[in-house]
């Protein structure tokens, strides 16, 4: 009783009263704006497929209006990393679909490459899209091998839940995959699944050149840049701080930093009824902030494997809360938020 009364407390404090959520669709720019309190926080964009190969959440905005999300591909800004083309504002899927990958997938990848290797998420349709003091936008897409030629693999009903109060702005997103063929193998793999590329100023500082290298081989080259004014921080709900994060467990992810002279502080947050709760973490120092709960053989240096299969009609659902503040997220109000997620 008295943990539910402080959670209650800490909820009351982080939060004001409640505003209200509005979207604004925009079928001729494939995208519908979310907007809190009057003012632009996200669009879901859907564009042509030449352009993106999955809707995104992009891009994304504080409460006083700093963008924390990385500009490139769609929006270049200068002095911004411009490896891993893949990486567009905030969204979910997954490298190893029945062989396919479809987290890698980008306008990058030779055609001949794509048709052979990767898969595309195609946005199919809007089933809810209601204004209030929590925004409900439910989208449904299908998972198409052959960069969206082939079958359909998987089809996805996804609820978006937004909500803002004061300086925080909150997206529950609810994703359910259902198996579309006989059987669907999602076998672990590293490349996954929730994910947030973000601004500059929230990477970790780094003097290093880094070369990595995806699942077909294909080598993306991060060079050393200019690490002023670079001061973002990870730090997990099990005490982990630093890029020390990646392969660990947590129920949540917390990154902090300045977006110019403003403090920022994005989270993630996992939910008890998801696969492998809680999460591994697919988080790196260099702006990719993702969540992996399917990648255990990876993570765990192959003393563990899930490598989880659905057969035809079977579904997964996968449920998780990303918070934006301007200003700190103290360990307190993130229990707090993420006690308040799992009801």
């Amino acid at each position: 009783m008295k943990k539910l009364l402080l959670i209650a407390l800490i909820l009351r404090g982080l939060f004001c009263e409640a505003q209200t959520v509005k979207f604004v669709k925009n079928e001729a720019e494939s995208k519908v704006d979310v907007l809190i309190g009057g003012q632009f926080f996200t669009s879901y964009i859907y564009p042509d497929e030449k352009i993106l190969k999955k809707p995104v959440l992009f891009p994304i905005k504080t409460a006083k209006g700093a963008t924390i999300t990385r500009g490139y591909p769609l929006a270049p800004r200068p002095f911004e990393r411009t490896d891993h083309p893949h990486h567009v504002g905030l969204w979910l899927n997954y490298e190893y679909v029945n062989g396919l990958d479809y987290w890698n997938n980008s306008t990058a990848i030779p055609a001949d490459k794509r048709l052979e290797k990767y898969g595309l998420i195609r946005h199919t349709g809007f089933s809810k899209i209601k204004n209030g003091k929590v925004g409900k936008l439910d989208v449904t897409a299908d998972w198409i091998e052959k960069d969206g030629t082939g079958n359909t693999i998987l089809r996805e009903t996804t609820q978006y839940r937004f909500s803002g109060k004061g300086d925080v702005r909150i997206i529950d997103r609810i994703t359910t995959l259902t198996a579309a063929v006989e059987e669907v193998a999602l076998n672990d793999v590293k490349d996954g699944m929730l994910a947030l590329r973000v601004t500059r100023e929230l990477e970790h500082p780094s003097n290093k050149p880094e070369i990595f290298t995806d699942a077909n081989g294909i080598e993306t080259k991060v060079p050393v840049v200019n690490t002023e004014g670079i001061v973002g921080k990870y730090h997990s709900s099990e005490g982990v701080d630093g890029e020390a994060v990646w392969s660990t467990r947590a129920k949540w992810m917390n990154l902090s930093g300045k977006v110019g002279n403003e403090e920022v502080a994005v989270a993630m947050i996992d939910h008890p009824k998801n696969v492998n709760y809680p999460t591994y973490w697919h988080a790196r120092g260099y702006g990719l902030f993702a969540l992996n709960p399917l990648g255990e053989k990876v993570f765990t240096n192959g003393k563990k494997t899930l490598n989880l299969k659905l057969k035809k009609g079977e579904s997964v659902t996968f449920k998780y809360r990303v918070v934006v503040k301007s200003g700190v997220l103290t360990d307190a109000e993130l229990n707090a938020l993420a006690t308040d997620f799992s009801k």
